[in-house]
């Protein structure tokens, strides 16, 4: 099998990116979004996606999170999609619901080559770390996007907003492990119109 490696660049006025996924890594990272907080996140999305993840970003985190998280997000969607090229052979679908202590969160991916985020989470701090909780819908947004993805973040069960968070990524990257999968018994692409 061919490695799936996806390896993006995003330069604008706002943010300098470069980053690379191997969709079938061991969950080495290397993250430095200089936002701590979501480095933490992405870390967690690799690790348990079993994705080596390299994300290098220079952004006007002077000015708040917003444009690095969105356009990190952006990014590793294109990635992503990059590194699958034309899907033959994959499960195409994954899901996960992931516990972590009182939060429990529901994360399904569809690689459908058709954008749209349903997304239910209310926080009820404004910021965790330097990172503002209203980013976590808006990188999920943007990777749903950046990949042409259906993708549902459900937190099912409140607490804290630390392990809210951190139950998505992880769920998210569980998920999207088990549909980039290959499934030996398709070879083609696992449509019925034989494109994703």
């Amino acid at each position: 099998m061919d490695r799936r490696i996806g390896s993006c660049t995003r330069t604008t006025k706002e943010t300098d990116i470069s980053l690379t996924i191997n969709l079938d890594g061991q969950g080495k990272n290397r993250i430095d979004t200089g936002i701590q907080f979501f480095d933490h996140m992405l870390d967690g999305f690799a690790r348990h996606g079993l994705f080596d993840l390299e994300i290098k970003v220079n952004g006007d985190i002077e000015v708040d999170s917003h444009h690095t998280i969105e356009d990190v997000g952006i990014v590793l969607g294109q990635a992503i999609a990059k590194a699958l090229g034309e899907k033959a052979g994959i499960r195409r679908y994954g899901y996960f619901i992931l516990p972590m202590d009182e939060t429990l969160a529901l994360c399904a991916v569809d690689l459908s080559g058709r954008p749209y985020l349903k997304y239910s989470a209310d926080f009820t701090v404004p910021r965790m770390g330097t990172m503002d909780t209203e980013m976590v819908r808006e990188f999920f947004y943007a990777v749903s996007y950046g990949a042409a993805m259906n993708l549902h973040v459900k937190i099912m069960e409140e607490g804290n907003n630390h392990h809210m968070a951190e139950a998505m990524f992880k769920a998210f990257g569980k998920a999207l492990d088990m549909a980039v999968s290959m499934e030996p018994r398709i070879k083609e692409v696992w449509s019925t119109k034989g494109t994703l």
